[in-house]
């Protein structure tokens, strides 16, 4: 037990000094404001293309996914607002402002993959041209998950209907897909942490080498939108100080503050690697697992 807590003691103590050491709080800034920058262009490109697939739901589905996990007061103001540009009409998929959007929103992309090579402490070695390119990639592969979202949310209720006639053992579960936000929106946020701490730095890892991170990062974050919600509620007065920038100000916090949350949980992952922390517990299960079949035996001996 003490070798466990003094291991742990070595990990928090190296992930956090290793966060400081490499900027992690002005990597921080750059990942916030670039996912700021990143929103708008991300939900124009998508639409537009969600739109050419015949997704027409895409925005919808888009913005739940993205905001449902935001305090309301921080959520409700910025949705508006994209709601407003996405009614905007515009000219085809490859015009020039859409394939502009894709490339803006890649640099959030950008700002990620950055901010996890420090955290992993990895050295980009791939050309800027394929980590863009990259970057594009995840872009496009994001809104076609969003866009089979929105189709399966419209498909869903129509087979619910059918199947309360014909199957209504089926109904009850169907029930629970229709009501997608808060499940879809936590599968949707795990699996992009998975994903994008897997595949996006430099280097190679494995699923459980990158799972304490992502699950920190999970519950850090509930944790912090609930502190924040109740500190706009309770405290702070940004209009008092930013006038009509308040909202844009209020954004940008959270999202720093979930900037600091993303790459703590990439810098704890990259400590746990460092003191090799799933071969230490590997080892210490199969020794008790040793001991206990040790004593069984000895047990079964004196009976």
């Amino acid at each position: 037990m003490q070798r466990i807590l003094r291991t742990l003691y070595k990990v928090i103590y190296d992930a956090v000094f290793h966060f400081i050491e490499d900027d992690g709080f002005a990597m921080a800034s750059h990942v916030a404001l670039s996912t700021l920058l990143a929103v708008f262009p991300f939900l124009i490109f998508g639409t537009a293309l969600a739109s050419f697939l015949g997704a027409s739901q895409f925005s919808g589905t888009a913005i739940h996914l993205i905001f449902d996990t935001w305090p309301e007061a921080i959520a409700k103001p910025l949705a508006d607002q994209v709601i407003e540009v996405l009614t905007i009409p515009r000219g085809g998929l490859l015009t020039i402002s859409v394939l502009a959007a894709a490339y803006f929103a890649s640099n959030g992309v950008e700002a990620l993959r950055i901010s996890l090579n420090r955290a992993y402490r990895m050295t980009e070695t791939r050309p800027w041209y394929f980590t863009r390119l990259a970057s594009l990639g995840f872009v496009l592969i994001a809104v076609l998950i969003f866009a089979a979202i929105s189709l399966l949310l419209v498909a869903v209720p129509v087979v619910e209907n059918y199947t309360r006639q014909w199957l209504p053992w089926l109904a009850d579960t169907l029930a629970v897909v229709s009501n997608w936000r808060i499940y879809g929106t936590l599968f949707v946020l795990t699996a992009g942490l998975l994903i994008v701490h897997l595949w996006l730095p430099a280097g190679r890892r494995k699923v459980l080498d990158v799972v304490p991170g992502v699950l920190l990062t999970m519950l850090a974050w509930l944790g912090g939108a609930l502190i924040f919600a109740y500190y706009l509620q309770t405290f702070a007065n940004y209009t008092a100080t930013y006038a009509g920038l308040a909202s844009v100000m209020i954004v940008l916090i959270f999202l720093y503050m979930v900037g600091v949350i993303f790459i703590m949980g990439a810098e704890i992952n990259a400590a746990l690697l460092k003191f090799r922390v799933r071969r230490i517990l590997t080892r210490l299960y199969e020794a008790e697992e040793r001991n206990a079949s040790k004593a069984n035996k000895a047990a079964d001996i004196r009976r």
